[in-house]
């Protein structure tokens, strides 16, 4: 299923750079760093875990904004189209404690949770007034391949006769969706520019059954700083 994915991505690049192969095809490295949000409360998949724990334990989704960085390689296909692929990095860990319970020596009951993201993009960005200009407004669109992991660590109570016991939980895999992207360049000289840029990700994993839900929803946006030269 990935591969058909990315196979067909790659496909629609391939039409486009034969599109353009009249024009140059210059290309640019861009370093991204700034910070992910997942996407709320009232947003988020059914049944997603962050959701249901939350019935347990105290926290919010919002806890999980953290930094992300990562870097793409682009090649323009003419004066109003780029093909890039790119990869970033993300994770975050939320110490939180059982809401309502506590331990026999009157201690919390606390555990952590982590959530890691790599995405690995393949987009399409639209220049409607040009590259070639100061100021450089875009959008974009593509496919994500996400290599998550989650964890919970820590203390568990057993609802079945209220023990607890001590735990870790983990879960990694796969996931693929969709992304898009709109933003802004400047140029600062020939060969550098600076940006601002928004990425949409959607995406979704299936959990295992040591967790109280089966499903962990990795959608959210990334707010970036964008660092690009050109050769």
């Amino acid at each position: 299923m990935i591969r058909r994915i990315i196979s067909g991505t790659l496909f629609a690049v391939a039409i486009f750079a034969a599109q353009a192969g009249t024009a140059e095809a210059q290309q640019a490295f861009t370093v991204n760093l700034g910070s992910f949000m997942p996407r709320g409360e009232d947003a988020r998949a059914d049944n997603d875990v962050l959701v249901v724990n939350r019935q347990y334990l105290l926290f919010d989704v919002g806890d999980f904004t953290g930094v992300t960085v990562g870097g793409d390689w682009a090649m323009g296909l003419g004066d109003y189209f780029e093909a890039a692929v790119g990869g970033a990095y993300y994770q975050h860990s939320v110490p939180t404690i059982y809401d309502g319970w506590v331990n026999t020596n009157g201690n919390e009951i606390e555990q952590e949770l982590k959530l890691r993201i790599v995405p690995v993009t393949g987009m399409v960005r639209i220049f409607p007034l040009g590259t070639k200009r100061a100021f450089q407004p875009y959008v974009g669109a593509g496919l994500g391949v996400n290599f998550w992991h989650y964890s919970e660590t820590g203390d568990f109570v057993d609802f079945a006769d209220n023990s607890i016991y001590y735990e870790k939980y983990v879960a990694s895999g796969t996931s693929v969706g969709p992304v898009a992207t709109f933003g802004v360049r400047g140029r600062v000289s020939p060969k550098f520019s600076l940006g601002v840029e928004m990425r949409f990700q959607w995406a979704q994993a299936d959990l295992p059954n040591d967790f109280l839900s089966d499903k962990l929803d990795l959608g959210g946006l990334n707010i970036l700083s964008a660092f690009t030269y050109r050769f």
